[in-house]
């Protein structure tokens, strides 16, 4: 009788033990699965919010145009403050929306009846406004400029050769003065870009322009027609649909244009300095170049940051 009482007094401990090992196994499970065990059902922890990524892109001084609208010079523009409510814009939403597993900001645009006024393109993309809501306050070379950008192509469209669409994704863009546009008579402060940043069948291809006659006089340069696109450049590294680096430096009489930090392209020469008459602004977003049926590209920005 005395061996049985002793024998139940152990077998009591140690099943106590087992229940407390049993139960301090429990938490530390629940704790380190980011779970917690309440009324009997499973709420996650902030441990989840950290899948949620924002892109690196300060839309302060930046507006957008868009393929809503009607007609030619009826793209629909939004300037700031409107545009950093973007996320919750219904007229923006489909064309410029966050990726919140990436961390991009995607630029969507597909050949709509809406294009600006000097083109027949449609496009999202960011226009510079170093005064926020003014187009009236830009930069020239000698004041120079710096723009820092992470790309990616994450989808477009094929022609019927089955070649991707070329689409801009970046750009440095001429603009006339009040007093210049007066002076040559022109209707608008439109003038040439100095460059075009393409995205080119995964590869990143550049063109600026050259003065088409190098002893025109300055009134002369001011006229879109004095200029002419050059030959053109490709990197040789191929981003496909990876991310990328690109940076653009413009100081007086010169541009320096790099892919990945790896690769840089460097104008130096008469026309950089010809240019230095206009004001420029720079662009960045997706600029498709086709009006083909179905056609469509979406662009990723992850980063973009512009100095002066």
């Amino acid at each position: 009788m005395r061996m049985f009482i002793k024998k139940s007094s152990s077998v009591q401990k140690i099943s106590m033990s087992i229940f407390i090992l049993g139960f301090a196994w429990l938490s530390i499970q629940c704790q380190g699965s980011g779970t917690a065990v309440k009324n009997g059902s499973e709420s996650k922890t902030n441990n989840t919010a950290g899948k949620y990524k924002l892109p690196n892109v300060d839309l302060s001084n930046w507006k957008v145009t868009i393929p809503a609208g009607q007609g030619k010079g009826g793209a629909m523009s939004v300037e700031p403050p409107e545009i950093l409510d973007y996320a919750s814009n219904e007229t923006l939403k489909p064309y410029m929306f966050n990726d919140s597993t990436s961390g991009a900001l995607v630029f969507y645009a597909y050949p709509s009846d809406a294009t600006t006024a000097n083109t027949k393109y449609s496009r999202s993309e960011l226009r510079e406004q170093m005064v926020a809501g003014d187009d009236d306050v830009n930069w020239t070379f000698k004041e120079g400029g710096n723009l820092k950008a992470t790309i990616e192509m994450e989808d477009v469209s094929r022609d019927e050769e089955g070649k991707y669409h070329k689409v801009i994704i970046l750009q440095i863009h001429g603009r006339l003065t009040d007093e210049q546009k007066e002076q040559i008579g022109q209707k608008d402060n439109n003038a040439p870009p100095i460059l075009k940043v393409y995205w080119d069948k995964g590869k990143i291809r550049i063109k600026t322009k050259e003065l088409k006659f190098l002893g025109t006089k300055p009134e002369g340069i001011l006229y879109e027609e004095a200029w002419g696109d050059d030959e053109g450049y490709t990197f040789e590294e191929e981003v496909g649909f990876k991310k990328f680096d690109m940076e653009i430096d413009v100081s007086d009489g010169k541009l320096v244009v790099s892919l990945n930090n790896n690769e840089f392209h460097t104008y130096d020469n008469i026309h950089m300095e010809k240019w230095g008459v206009f004001e420029n602004y720079f662009k960045a977003g997706n600029y498709l170049q086709t009006r083909d049926d179905n056609a469509f590209a979406k662009v990723k920005f992850y980063d973009l940051k512009v100095s002066h």
